[in-house]
């Protein structure tokens, strides 16, 4: 009998691979192989097919997410690729995640996400997987799952949509989205025009073509080396990222053949080194400020701690570079017509550990050096004349933060950085929804929009409602931007001059949540201050005569929320379950020559 039909082959090859990987426990490995082997035939798959690596992908389609609608074609370009290499492809689907149909919000659905692709990847049998997502929360989720285990990935997004235009106004989801919605608030345009602009925003299928969450991350995820050059920026619809996803299928076959060596394992690659250098990325794109929780989960999986003091230390000697929105006024489609990342990259350079290796086999270095030179550059600026001196994002402390907090200062009001002004609360978002327009509503363009209960645990998800409404008498007067604050998240693709992440949350009693309407609140991102004029004896007066939390809460005592709630860390350390994070940690070195 030939090897490719003989179980016994399986029972004693160190370590193992293909078809005989992780074979399902019956208490027989040879009859375990022979099962194995019996069903996937019924699919029609002959021996020499089984024999060969098999590559896992994930498939993230959903009809409920417009962000992957070319996720089936990025699929067989991949498994073309894969096929061309001498491998198997396997796709196998996973949980689909999309910002704006997810209730209560994406991100309580985030970490759930990394459990089932961490475990799908774990209990099949993959020499590799590539990685397919792009919505928000999905690429995260697939690193963390990643971090967890020793497979071979590569992460291919499904790439930002392209733009249309208005009446000679560029649009694109969602910065647009936000602007838009706020002239139709102010009475400054009407119903029909809004219905009109609401069919533009997103033309094609594809991630938000701003620089939001999505394109931030995948802009990170090239910079570590978890995906090939070139990924981050290609449009979703052009013939360019199912290139690339064909040769990612081809580079999977490459990896998975080396799956025992560790040498192209995520724990590999993202060393503390990667990370900073996405890190670098993150404040020079001027990316979105969920893209900091993101990145401190994924390390946190990995045993890294990511030190926000640091992280801000690091932001203060990286200039904004690429002049898109909501930081500048341009878009992906752009920033892939100017090199795409590399071109970037090129700039940072003196910033960069270029030794870092990347699954392409070459280092980060090697990468950049090799990529091509884009002359009449439209939106990637020279790091002698950035859009903005220091970094996109800012972390401040205070009494109001005591772990911190986080502010997007590139796409801030400047006359607002520092500001001291009188807080008007929303106890939650029910209450802002049902308060904020109210023509009773005691407010002014001077005060501080302040709301509660919408972190990790409170509201629960975390929700991207950060981005508070301008209250409809002040939008009508024409007030554009007001300090806002809260424990909640902001989608990476809003503006305006808003704290978000505050640590502790409120419903862990954290100082936020002891604010009441009239206090007076100081933000000095300069000095990156967030104060509340309150002395220590009054804020641990008011602290001790809240209720606890677990009362507070009104935890279900079943289901997935039960296991949310009871277990889902702060803003600082990720926001993942604490059971997924181990106990010891090394530290980012995110001071690179310093």
């Amino acid at each position: 009998m030939s090897t490719n039909n003989d179980p016994k082959a399986a029972s004693n090859s160190t370590p193992q691979t293909g078809i005989r990987k992780g074979l399902t426990r019956y208490g027989d490995t040879e009859f375990s192989l022979f099962m194995r082997k019996a069903f996937i035939k019924a699919m029609g798959f002959s021996d020499s097919a089984l024999d060969r690596p098999i590559i896992g992908i994930t498939n993230t389609y959903s009809d409920f997410n417009p962000c992957h609608g070319n996720v089936p074609q990025m699929i067989e370009a991949i498994k073309r690729g894969v096929m061309q290499a001498g491998g198997m492809p396997m796709v196998f689907p996973t949980i689909s995640i999309h910002e704006s149909f997810a209730f209560p919000t994406s991100m309580y659905l985030r970490n759930l996400m990394a459990l089932d692709t961490e475990e799908m990847m774990r209990s099949q049998p993959v020499d590799a997987v590539v990685l397919v997502g792009g919505c928000d929360k999905t690429i995260p989720a697939q690193l963390m799952a990643a971090a967890s285990l020793d497979v071979p990935v590569l992460s291919i997004p499904t790439g930002p949509m392209l733009t249309t235009l208005h009446q000679g106004d560029r649009l694109g989801a969602c910065t647009d989205c936000r602007r838009y919605w706020g002239k139709f608030r102010a009475g400054e345009i009407d119903q029909a025009e809004i219905d009109e602009i609401n069919g533009k925003l997103a033309p094609t299928t594809g991630t938000c073509m701003v620089m939001g969450t999505a394109s931030t991350i995948a802009c990170m995820v090239e910079t570590a080396g978890l995906s090939l050059p070139g990924t981050a920026a290609a449009p979703a619809v052009t013939a360019e990222r199912f290139r690339l996803s064909e040769l990612t299928g081809r580079r999977a076959v490459e990896l998975g053949k080396t799956a025992g060596e560790g040498k192209f394992s995520p724990r590999t690659i993202l060393s503390p080194e990667a990370l900073t250098n996405a890190l670098v990325v993150l404040h020079a794109i001027g990316g979105s400020t969920n893209a900091l929780i993101h990145f401190t989960a994924i390390a946190a999986r990995l045993g890294i701690k990511l030190d926000l003091e640091r992280f801000d230390r690091l932001g203060r000697n990286i200039p904004v570079l690429v002049d898109l929105k909501p930081s500048g006024s341009h878009y992906m489609e752009h920033l892939y017509e100017d090199g795409g990342l590399m071109g970037v990259l090129r700039e940072l350079k003196p910033h960069l550990y270029l030794d870092c290796l990347t699954v392409s086999g070459r280092t980060l270095g090697e990468e950049i050096d090799a990529a091509k030179v884009t002359k009449a550059r439209k939106v990637i600026r020279i790091a002698s004349e950035p859009i903005y001196p220091v970094g996109g994002l800012a972390v401040l402390k205070g009494n109001l933060a005591p772990r911190g907090a986080v502010i997007k200062h590139s796409a801030a009001s400047p006359n607002l950085l520092k500001h001291r002004g009188r807080a008007v609360v929303f106890k939650s978002l029910e209450d802002l929804a049902l308060r904020v327009d109210s023509p009773d509503l005691d407010v002014t363009a001077e005060d501080i929009l302040v709301l509660q209960n919408a972190g990790p645990k409170g509201a629960p998800g975390m929700p991207e409602a950060g981005y508070l409404p301008i209250p409809k008498k002040l939008a009508q007067a024409g007030v554009k931007d007001m300090v806002r604050i809260s424990d909640a998240r902001m989608s990476g693709t809003a503006f305006g001059t808003i704290v978000l992440h505050v640590t502790p949350e409120s419903a862990e009693n954290g100082p936020l949540a002891i604010v009441q309407d009239g206090d007076m609140i100081t933000l000095d991102v300069e000095n990156r201050l967030l104060q509340l004029e309150l002395d220590d004896a009054e804020i641990a007066r008011r602290i001790a005569a809240l209720e606890t939390p677990a009362k507070r809460l009104n935890i279900p005592e079943t289901g997935y929320r039960h296991l949310y709630q009871t277990t889902v860390t702060q803003a600082d350390v990720g926001c993942d379950f604490d059971f997924m994070v181990p106990s010891a940690h090394g530290v980012v070195p995110l001071l690179k020559g310093k």
